[in-house]
This record gives C-alpha cells, structure tokens and sequence, in this order.
C-alpha cells in the first residue's frame, strides 16, 4: 500500500487539527480515522512521538486533563500554518487521493476474494450436481452480494470525498490570490497618494518620494547627500506599477501588507540617510506622514 502522507505531511495536519481545537492523542487519531472514511488509522507510535516533536519546536503545548495530555497550538504553530496555506490546501488534496487509491486497493482485495469464492462454489456445486442447493450455499450467495454492495459504497463515498476536495481547494486557491492583488493594489493605490504629497513640499522630501517610487525600480539607487536646494524640486515621477514585485506572496493578504509597508519604510528611511533631512523637512514629513497613516487607516478600515 502506499504511503497516506507524504514526507513531513503528517506533520502539517496535525498543526491544522489542534489549530481546530484542543486535543488529546487519542482524539487525534480518531479524526484522522474519520478524515479517512474508517480505511485508515494511524497507530499510537506514529501520532505521539510527532506530537511530542513539535511541542519541543515550540509549536504545540499541552496540558494534563483527566490523567490526559491534552495538546494546543501555540503562536508559532499558527504562523507556520499561515506560511503554508498554499500547501495546505494541496494536502487536502493528498487525502481525498489516497482514500481513493485505499478504496481501489479494498476494491481489489473484494474482486479478489469474491473470484475465489465464486471458483469454490462451482467447485463445490460440480461434485455435488445431483444435490438440492442447501442453506450453506444461499449464505455464501449472500455474502458475496453483501461484498459488493459493501464495496460499491465505499468506492462511491471516496469518490465523493476526491471531488468535494477538489472543489475546495480550487476555491481557497482562487480566493487567496485575489486578496493578495487587492492588498497590492490598495498599497500601491495609497504610495500613490503619499507621493503627491511629497511632492507638493519640494526639496529632499520630493526627491526622496521621487527616489522611493521611481529611483529604486530603475536601478539607479540614492546618490550622495547634498545641501538643501531653494530650487522648486522637479516633478516626482509617477508611481512605478511594478514596485515591489519581488516581495513573494505569503497567501495571507495581511502579512502581505506588512511586508509592503515595511518596503516603504525602508526605502524612505534609506533615502533620507543618503540625502540628510533638515529639521523643517521632518516637521513637512511628520505631516505628510500623519496624513499617509490616517488614509491607509481609512481604506482599510471598512475591510477590517
């Protein structure tokens, strides 16, 4: 029989049933049990040693309820969870295959069974011609049609399961990439803004909008501090679409933003570095920024 779990995925839903709800061993390999329509039960000496694993990576904690350990996920299980939403989903997957591929091999064990007993029958009803079909042999007619009733339920139930998972995992898989472009574009949308508020104040506040949405993506990097200048700083450029392209998405829209905010920081803070900042352009950039903070606030609030 193949392998239920591939390497290190046995590990991945186990953070995904005590993300669910506290749990004990036991209860554990009950719902795997479940999860599997009753053809597969992990043992006692496969579940408890991986518990035990990741509760010594920080990833899980139990308490003793009843004589029982009862096991939690901690923050860090969760974080990892959220890193691997992706592959979360395709673990689902991973199942509903491999309660079908158990129903087949169940399916082969029946057909297998069912041709050897159909071969003793004629065997037996061949060196017994002359007799009147007894009890015995109505009763081996009626477990093997119990066999294959048996049979074609838990083939047509797997088959059920495969597809619902399927579907389900298409969905989240959808449903995830269309947050992570929303939260692209509301960020871009919003850096956008801030810009033109740069550069309404001219000077290092303008160059340094200038260098953070147009500068970065073109390569050039900052250039070396110089005096502030009295002349009208020149147009800040137009925000660049592609920015911030190479930050990969996590599959969580909010993790996202962060990762894209902290690119915003650090691009300005650079920028500001390299050119210096006097003390009335910091009083125009706390402004310009109070400002940014309370607009991000505002778009993102109704969504919260």
């Amino acid at each position: 029989m193949p392998p239920v779990f591939a390497h290190g995925r046995l590990r991945l839903y186990l953070l995904k049933l005590l993300d669910e709800a506290p749990r004990h061993g036991y209860e554990v390999i009950r719902l795997l049990e479940e999860r599997f329509q009753g053809l597969y039960a992990p043992s006692a000496g496969t579940v408890y040693p991986r518990l035990a694993k990741l509760e010594s990576e920080g990833l899980v904690t139990h308490a003793t309820e009843g004589g029982r350990k009862v096991y939690s996920i901690t923050d860090a299980g969760r974080a990892e969870l959220a890193d691997r939403g992706g592959e979360l989903a395709d673990l689902e997957l991973e199942i509903r295959d491999s309660v079908s591929e158990l129903a087949a091999e169940i399916r082969a064990d029946v057909s297998g069974a069912a041709g050897d007993l159909r071969r003793e029958l004629r065997a037996a009803a061949s060196a017994s011609a002359t007799q009147v079909e007894d009890e015995s042999w109505k009763a081996a007619k009626e477990e093997l049609r119990k066999a294959k009733a048996e049979w074609k339920e838990q083939a047509r139930r797997a088959k059920d399961e495969s597809r619902r998972a399927r579907e389900e995992a298409q969905q989240a898989r959808r449903q995830a990439k269309e947050a992570q472009e929303r939260a692209r574009e509301e960020v871009q949308r919003i850096a956008g803004q801030l810009q033109e508020q740069f550069a309404k104040s001219g000077g290092v506040l303008g160059s340094l909008a200038g260098a953070w949405l147009g500068g970065s993506a073109s390569g050039s990097g900052p250039t070396a501090p110089s005096a502030p200048s009295a002349q009208p700083a020149a147009p800040a450029p137009a925000p660049d679409p592609d920015w911030a392209r190479d930050v990969p998405p996590t599959g969580d829209p909010a993790r996202d933003l962060d990762r894209l905010l902290d690119r915003f920081r650090d691009d300005i803070r650079d920028a500001a570095r390299d050119r210096g900042v006097s003390d009335e352009q910091l009083a125009q950039a706390r402004s310009h920024l109070a400002d940014a903070a309370s607009r991000i606030s505002s778009a993102l609030g109704p969504q919260g």
